[in-house]
């Protein structure tokens, strides 16, 4: 397996947690769509991840939702008490979390080393035993309970909020 640093020091972390997880390798992939055709969500629940800033860009978001759900960014606003959200530049991306589009994922927290992007999760998401996202790179799909995420969210120290999608 060839795996970059950002995927391999999520991998190490997650190790280091006595977290449970599996791997799925495939071709890159940007979308939701391009996951489907490679029949990748046939192995379990892949979520869709946001990358949004509040209107000043000082407050960045990461949005961990159910993949066939649309977000409505003016209920999360209210919900999380902002003003209003837009989706996060790719510049922001990579300062924030060192990802390049496609390639978003809750596990990116590890590289905000001051803990200020807050992570949003779908409440509809609690209880799942099986998620996949992005262990930091496009090629592969971590699977994890939404359980052990948030413990490698929390062990990081991001705030988590769970939200109403």
């Amino acid at each position: 397996m060839n795996k970059n640093n950002n995927e391999r020091e999520v991998l190490k972390k997650l190790d280091e947690l006595n977290i449970e997880y599996d791997i799925t390798e495939h071709p890159e992939v940007f979308t939701i769509e391009d996951m489907d055709i490679l029949g990748i969500m046939l192995e379990g629940n892949v979520v869709k991840n946001l990358f949004l800033r509040n209107s000043n860009g000082s407050h960045h978001y990461i949005v961990v939702m159910d993949k066939d759900k649309k977000a409505n960014l003016k209920s999360i606003k209210t919900q999380i008490n902002s003003t209003s959200l837009k989706f996060a530049s790719e510049d922001r991306l990579k300062k924030y979390l060192h990802l390049k589009k496609g390639s978003v994922t809750p596990l990116g927290i590890l590289n905000d080393t001051s803990c200020e992007v807050q992570v949003l999760i779908d409440k509809d998401l609690i209880g799942e035993k099986k998620v996949g996202v992005h262990p930091n790179t496009n090629t592969s799909t971590l699977w994890i309970s939404l359980e052990n995420l948030v413990k490698f969210i929390e062990n990081h120290g991001n705030p988590i909020t769970y939200i109403t999608i």
